[in-house]
């Protein structure tokens, strides 16, 4: 079968499509004729290297959906025919608070869903929501999981709240948006392009901001009333403009340091106001079955920038990290080997 590898972390130069043995599946665990697998900038960090724990060689991708085609012992072989999209984590641990320190993603450490088949616990295999097909259900995985464990589990977010979703136009972040509009809250959203923001209108934000405007803290203060949770992948950029726009005991979810590693808060109005700071990444598996059944129930469905075949995976790679603009990019593997 083929993978898309990467035998060294030297960039997009040490991606190759290679042909290897199918795997077969062991104890407890099913093998999936994968269909669509889709991208995240978690794959750009790995060929350069900037990911914890690197292991390589590596088979990339930890997005991915299709047909279970062979099942392992101790798996019920009714499943072989089921159509399912792919849990990313692997090992995530007793306490559903965090992660153990074996918790790990498939796409390196674990096989990678950048390929034809792809071996898996059987567990991680969830049933593929029926208005989905399967380049859809391929883009939500990852980053869907992430907005969904940042503004339930972790801000507790609920119908009627004022929720700020910065950068949109990546995947989290776009279902973040996605997902506040879908729970009731009133969503505003920043970006430093205006043609973006007019699409996340068209998705349901309430208000847009551009952060390439200085101190926009007051335009949102203003259209807002005031911010109850925040979801930021980006708080370097962006906490001291909406700080002051929090409202008494709003939660700030930060899932990411895209911009720098460190930001200034105050911490007289931190206290006073009884503001959260919560960290929180990816989610563990009855997240993620919680997340695919909201997804079903009401029929979101994920953006979709543009879609590659596999023989063309290294190119989706190399416009990701150059060309994307709002949305997923999708991997087409398909039935037919193309």
């Amino acid at each position: 079968m083929r993978v898309l590898s990467l035998k060294s972390a030297d960039g997009l130069d040490a991606v190759t499509l290679d042909t290897v043995a199918m795997p077969m599946p062991g104890p407890g665990e099913v093998r999936v004729a994968l269909k669509a697998a889709s991208l995240n900038h978690r794959e750009l960090w790995i060929t350069r290297g900037q990911y914890p724990g690197m292991q390589l060689p590596a088979t990339l991708g930890c997005d991915g959906a299709g047909v279970i085609d062979a099942a392992g012992d101790g798996v019920d072989p009714a499943r072989v025919g089921q159509e399912v999209v792919l849990y990313p984590g692997l090992d995530w641990g007793d306490d559903e608070r965090f992660p153990a320190a074996a918790f790990g993603l498939l796409g390196m450490p674990g096989p990678g869903t950048i390929a034809d088949a792809i071996c898996v616990p059987a567990a991680s295999a969830i049933a593929k929501p029926k208005h989905l097909d399967f380049a859809s259900a391929a883009a939500v995985p990852l980053a869907a999981l992430t907005a969904w464990r940042g503004l339930v589990t972790k801000a507790g977010l609920k119908a009627g709240e004022k929720l700020l979703v910065t950068g949109i136009g990546g995947g989290v972040a776009t279902f973040a948006l996605k997902f506040g509009v879908a729970m009731g809250a009133q969503v505003f959203v920043t970006s430093g392009s205006d043609e973006t923001l007019a699409k996340a209108r068209e998705l349901g934000a309430a208000g847009t901001i551009n952060y390439r405007e200085e101190k926009w803290a007051k335009p949102l203060a203003q259209a807002s009333g005031g911010i109850d949770v925040v979801f930021d992948g980006a708080p370097a950029g962006g906490y001291r403009n909406y700080g002051r726009a929090l409202n008494m005991g709003a939660r700030v979810v930060v899932y990411g340091s895209t911009g720098g590693h460190s930001f200034e808060v105050n911490a007289p109005e931190l206290f006073l106001k009884n503001i959260q700071l919560i960290g929180t990444n990816v989610g563990n598996l009855a997240e993620f079955e919680a997340m695919m059944a909201f997804v079903e129930d009401k029929a979101i469905e994920p953006v979709i920038d543009c879609s590659f075949a596999l023989s063309e995976a290294k190119d989706a790679l190399a416009y990701l990290e150059s060309s994307h603009g709002f949305g997923k990019v999708v991997i087409d593997i398909g039935a037919n080997g193309q």
